[in-house]
């Protein structure tokens, strides 16, 4: 069995909205260049996979019809070719702007998620990582936040259909998952958690403690949303006041997470102030889940992040390193190559070390936390919401 299989092929990078927009690709090349500089890729047991397009049946277990149409158009002709309705499928926008090549780009992103979700759910692989995946905005019926079909979405189906029974999903983009919680937020059989800065202040102005799932799901959608400014200390303690109990309540078969590192400081689209260091240390905590309560089962995507250089490659460098059970330390330098390449591309200077000198410290929850705390006023709102659904103790440590 494969220890890791990760995704790549230089196709994935033609999943690209032009010149300016946040979602460059450089953010995957620089990515896997990094990993393989710091030998992630060689190490026995890791499999590097390609990614196919998967055919429009598949995409439509999630999406319907008249959008699948609207993207093939929009993918040959621009949005005149996709007609005068493209903008209610969400596309033209400034976030989605169309590009030749759309659909089949996307429907890529959606073929590597899938394969190594389906490769860990049949024993082929322990863990899988594709980073260019984590589509997690893609509605069934439109496009949104830089996303066109939803890659998580279509591999939970995926692995429902081939039996399991209960899949957690959680997600630490900044932004709120909203629309893998609204394509679940009926069926009892899928946990989506969402830590996500605070939609009273971000895209997509969703994610309430308060939205909890629909009827016979009340509890599977799980949303803190955290203040503007939440640092490292406030985002480790609300991760772990709330996830794993809540997934260790659901038990799950298979552990799916989406690792956006748009909550770094650097970050130009939120306004959390992460480091590489705790995004990191969630990536492990996550990891150590998956072997506690999945038999390892664990498959990890990408997302946001927009840092292109001083972010992205040395947090997902950190994610596909611990997947691969080879984590990278925190005091490792960032190889030269890597350095001089970027230096080459962009006439910018890189990261020296794979570490933001941040420490990775919390306080454990107890006693309901501190009302006069921002953090901890929210971490306590949706434990109140949740917790009970889930035969837990809101205030219990």
């Amino acid at each position: 069995m494969e220890a890791l299989r990760f995704v790549w092929n230089d196709s994935l990078a033609r999943y690209d909205f032009g010149p300016g927009h946040p979602m460059t690709p450089d953010r995957l090349e620089l990515t896997t260049r990094l990993c393989r500089e710091l030998g992630l890729l060689s190490h026995a047991g890791v499999h590097v996979t390609d990614a196919d397009p998967v055919p429009d049946p598949v995409l439509a277990t999630v999406h319907t019809e008249p959008y699948l149409e609207a993207v093939r158009a929009a993918s040959v002709g621009g949005r005149s070719r996709a007609g005068r309705a493209a903008g209610a499928f969400g596309l033209g926008t400034d976030d989605v702007p169309v590009f030749r090549g759309m659909h089949e780009a996307s429907a890529r992103i959606v073929g590597g998620t899938l394969d190594v979700a389906l490769a860990v759910w049949n024993g082929e692989a322990g863990h899988g990582i594709n980073i260019a995946g984590g589509m997690h905005h893609a509605m069934p019926e439109r496009a949104s936040g830089f996303c066109v079909y939803n890659d998580l979405a279509i591999a939970v189906r995926a692995l429902l259909r081939a039996g399991a029974q209960r899949v957690a999903y959680v997600d630490v983009d900044v932004h709120h998952g909203d629309g893998m919680e609204r394509i679940f937020w009926d069926d009892p059989r899928v946990l989506t958690v969402s830590l996500h800065e605070t939609g009273e202040a971000l895209f997509p102005g969703s994610g309430h403690p308060g939205q909890l799932g629909g009827p016979g799901a009340e509890g599977t959608a799980v949303n803190v949303a955290l203040p503007p400014g939440t640092g490292d200390a406030g985002w480790l303690r609300a991760f772990h006041a709330v996830v794993p109990p809540l997934v260790r309540a659901f038990q799950p078969q298979i552990l799916i997470s989406q690792h956006g590192c748009d909550t770094h400081e650097l970050d130009p689209l939120g306004h959390l102030t992460l480091s590489v260091d705790a995004q990191r240390a969630v990536g492990i905590a996550v990891h150590e889940l998956a072997h506690e309560l999945c038999a390892g089962r664990w498959v990890g995507v990408g997302g946001g992040g927009y840092a292109v250089v001083e972010v992205v490659p040395r947090a997902w460098a950190h994610l596909v390193g611990i997947a691969a059970h080879h984590a990278v330390e925190p005091s490792a330098e960032v190889p030269e190559p890597w350095r001089r390449h970027v230096r080459e591309l962009f006439g910018l200077r890189a990261p020296r070390f794979m570490t933001d000198g941040a420490p990775v410290s919390w306080r454990e929850w107890s006693g309901g936390g501190d009302p006069s705390d921002a953090v901890d006023r929210a971490v306590a709102e949706t434990r109140h919401a949740v917790f009970p659904r889930h035969g837990l103790d809101p205030l219990a440590g």
